[in-house]
């Protein structure tokens, strides 16, 4: 838990401005960081079993920032906090706009930041409309 509430405190809070909170949950420790749309919670682990982003259950954790030049501006600040995340390009077989930067946790878990894209733009703005 030390080794990723370290890692989650840079990732999160210190590049992408989350804040986080602490709780006690059947007496096991709970972390979770959280922004203005969502939160996600970290708990202590009951298994040594690493993490098999293709096993059934989570393959990676996609964050998004506003711009294309904030998804550099994250990679760039990842790394220079020693994080090992890849330079931010564009994906074209994802998407003619997609723009992001991966990199992983301390236990395997995969994380992404990709730009604000069009089309989920798009989807955002159009949530009530009929599809």
């Amino acid at each position: 838990m030390a080794r990723s509430e370290a890692f989650y405190d840079l990732a999160m809070m210190q590049v992408l401005g989350f804040r986080k909170n602490k709780f006690i949950v059947s007496n096991d420790p709970h972390i979770q960081y959280y922004n203005r749309q969502f939160g996600f919670v970290l708990r202590p682990s009951r298994t040594s079993t690493a993490h098999d982003s293709y096993s059934p259950g989570l393959h990676h954790f996609c964050l998004r920032a506003e711009s294309v030049d904030d998804v550099r501006k994250a990679a760039e600040a990842l790394r220079s906090l020693g994080i090992a995340a890849t330079e931010a390009k564009m994906y074209p077989d994802y998407a003619p706009d997609y723009w992001a930067t991966f990199f992983n946790d301390p236990d395997g878990i995969r994380l992404e930041i990709t730009n604000y894209r069009q089309e989920r733009r798009d989807r955002h703005d159009r949530w009530d409309s009929p599809a």
